[in-house]
This record gives C-alpha cells, structure tokens and sequence, in this order.
C-alpha cells in the first residue's frame, strides 16, 4: 500500500472513534433533557439529513480540491456541532447540534473514499476497503465503549476530579460536559492526521460552479450508477445494508434493555459486540474474495436478514454475543467486497467525489427512511421481538430481489467482464 494510505487510516479511525462515542453521549443527553423515546433514533435522522439534502454539492466540493485539506475543514464543523451540544438545554436545540456534526460527516463521506480510487490501483480496492472497514468497525467498537464508559457513574466521577489546566468554568461540571470536551480531542487528533494525507497530483478544478448545474449534474450521475448493470446491483446492496445497519444500531439498544435488562452505558457495548464481527468479516472479505468475484457474497445478505430473526428467542449475555458476532460478520463479508464494486463502477463512470455522493445520497435516503419508520414504530408502542421479525424479513425479503435482479440482468448480457477496467480519459 502507498504509505499515505496509512495516514488516511489513522485519520479515519479517529474521526469515526468520536462519532460513535458521540452517539452514545448524545443519547445519554437527550435522557437528561427527558426526551420522548422516538427522539432517540431521530439523532441518527438528523445526523444524515445534510448527507440527503447536500448530495448535489458534496462531491464537487471533494473534487474541488486536495481531499486531506476536504477532510480537514469536515473535521472542524463537526468539532464546531461538538461544542454546540456543551450549551444544549432543551431537546430539539441537541438535535440541531448533533446535525452540525452530521454536516461534517456528509463533507468528510466522498473525500475519505474518494481519495482511494486517486490513490490505489483498482486491483487493490477491495484489499483497501477491507482495512478502512476493518479500521473504521473497530474505531466503532471503540467508540461505543468509550462512550458507553465515559457516562459510567463511576467513570464520570473519576473525570469530574480531575482539574483541566486553565479551565475554570461551570461547562465542565457535569459528566456530559467533560465526555463531550474528550470527543472534541479526538476531532483535533484526526484533523490533525487530515494535514498529512498526500496530495495525488489528480486535477481538482471544478468546470462548473453554479448551484442548477450541479445538481443537473447531479442527477446524471444518479442516473449513471442506476443504469449500469453492475452499478445498479452494488447501489442496491449498500443502500439496504446502510439503513438496515442504523436501525439495527438502535434495535440492539432497545432490545438489550428489554431481553438482557442492560442500561444505556451497558448496552452500547454490544453495539460494539457487531461491529466487532462486521470488522471481522470485513478483514476476511478482504483476504478471500477479489473484486471480480465480488457479486457472489450477494446471498450473505439473505442469511444476515435471517439470522437478525434469532434475536428474538435469545436471553442469555453469551449467546446474545455470539449472535451479534455472526451478524456483524455475515453484514461485513457481503457489502465491503460490495461497496468496492461501487467505488470501482463510479470511478469509470464519473469523478470519485461524485459517486461516493451518489453512493452517500441513496444509502442515507435509506436511513432516513428505515429510522422514521422505526421511530414511528416505537412511538407507537409496538414491541421490539414484533419489530426484530419485520425488520429481519424485509432484509432478507429485498436481499432476495436483488439477488434475483442480478441473474436477470446476467441472463441478458455478462456484465461481469467490466469489472477491473481502468477508466479512459
């Protein structure tokens, strides 16, 4: 691998570390605020909402110029939103703080994958997918339990002894505050690394600034991806796994209380528990399956929808840990050599910033989507087990259809030979 591959790791693993710790927190907080139950998973709603509304406008700004320096300057919003939540004193005003920092991540999205494809050769992208997967789950394990831990009664009072050199000041008086101050740190590491990633010598003018153009432009290049035979599969998979992989962050929550009886801080270990097997996955994904062969872990999806099922019979801590480990796992082996084959298509058909932009618009349509109907789910006091099964069987359900539209489209013409093409100039 080229070595700056390595400060883009580095730089990624500390960016998401501070999301998904942030998560946690930001829950914590709205508890605090006494929030509504439905408000809990509209932080992940918000969080994406600038990935949706912005996706004309993201992609041509990441190829606007050097990707490290596009990092950079998402990584300073999102400490920006960070430090909003210190001054949040009513629910909604939290809400509008965490989508701050989900306008951060909307920028950071296309310039973090983009700068694969500028930098590494195609036969080596599902191998670099692995590690940032691999890398980014096991910041997410981190994350949840650095989060999970940082508002512990018993760690947070260990932190509130502490006296901060020349800070003074009643914002760091409550557990919030100083595990919110900790996240910040993990920004500035981040944006940091962001200053070293090299530049690649790939020419970043933008032909066209006007905000009409760009999202013509970008409506062509949705058009391009859902066309392509190969494009269209691989869209479809991440877009389904994307919203199922962040209604599933909140279901393992509400469903570790109610099955395991696990509080808050306890339960978003076990958020970490599937990240954990989707970082193992992942890693093996990279070490067995080349990107020619990639359409073949499609039926995965089906088995995870499947599986997803079984938490409804589970109890015990042991077997709930096992579980969530082979439903990470089957998640990370089917869509990294899947999210490779998108990278893969996009870059032949259009600039890298452009179709991560593309791939961020339609897996977080997605998200928005399967939250707001969990979200409706739970305000209306339906069961967990009840939503478990329905959200299980609609995985495995449109996991077959793909599966389907893809031997369609194979029994009229092998698409399989574009993959691995360098892209023309």
């Amino acid at each position: 691998m080229e070595r700056g591959f390595y400060t883009i790791m580095a730089a990624q693993f500390f960016s998401s570390l501070a999301d998904n710790a942030l998560l946690v927190i930001a829950i914590a907080l709205l508890t605090d605020l006494h929030a509504p139950a439905f408000l809990t998973p509209m932080l992940k709603f918000v969080f994406v909402l600038f990935y949706v509304i912005l996706a004309p406008y993201v992609g041509a700004f990441a190829d606007s110029m050097a990707k490290g320096r596009v990092m950079f300057i998402s990584n300073l919003i999102k400490i920006v939103g960070c430090a909003l939540l210190f001054f949040a004193v009513h629910q909604y005003f939290a809400l509008g703080a965490y989508a701050i920092v989900g306008l951060g991540a909307a920028a950071y999205s296309p310039a973090k994958y983009g700068i694969l494809t500028e930098l590494l050769p195609p036969e080596k992208l599902v191998i670099a997918n692995g590690w940032i997967e691999g890398l980014t789950v096991a910041s997410i394990v981190l994350g949840t339990v650095f989060g999970g831990l940082l508002i512990t009664p018993a760690i947070s009072s260990v932190l509130l002894s502490f006296d901060f050199p020349f800070i003074d000041i009643g914002l760091l008086d409550t557990p919030i505050a100083v595990a919110l101050l900790l996240v910040a740190v993990c920004y500035m590491i981040a944006a940091t690394f962001n200053l070293f990633i090299p530049n690649t010598g790939i020419d970043h003018r933008i032909l066209r600034k006007n905000p009409s153009f760009l999202i013509h432009e970008f409506a062509h290049c949705v058009k391009l991806l859902w066309t392509d035979k190969l494009g269209q599969i691989s869209l479809a998979v991440t877009t389904l796994f994307w919203g199922a992989g962040a209604t599933l962050q909140f279901i393992v929550l509400k469903w570790a209380d109610i099955a395991l009886g696990f509080p808050l801080n306890e339960a978003a270990q076990l958020q970490g528990v599937v990240a954990l097997g989707i970082a193992l996955g992942a890693v093996l994904a990279a070490k067995l399956i080349t990107l020619r062969d990639s359409v073949k872990v499609i039926p995965l999806g089906i088995a995870m929808g499947l599986v997803v099922m079984i938490m409804i019979t589970v109890r015990d801590l042991w077997i709930a840990i096992v579980l969530l480990i082979l439903i990470g796992s089957l998640a990370g082996f089917f869509v990294v050599p899947m999210n490779a084959l998108l990278q893969h298509r996009g870059h032949i058909l259009m600039g890298a910033g452009h179709s991560i932009a593309v791939q961020n618009f339609n897996e977080n349509l997605s998200i928005l989507a399967m939250i707001s109907l969990y979200a409706l789910l739970i305000m209306l006091d339906v069961h967990i087990y009840v939503v478990i099964a329905l959200f299980g069987l609609f995985v495995a359900v449109t996991m077959i259809l793909i599966h389907k539209w893809h031997l369609f489209n194979q029994s009229k013409q092998d698409s399989l030979h574009m993959i691995g093409m360098h892209k023309i100039h």
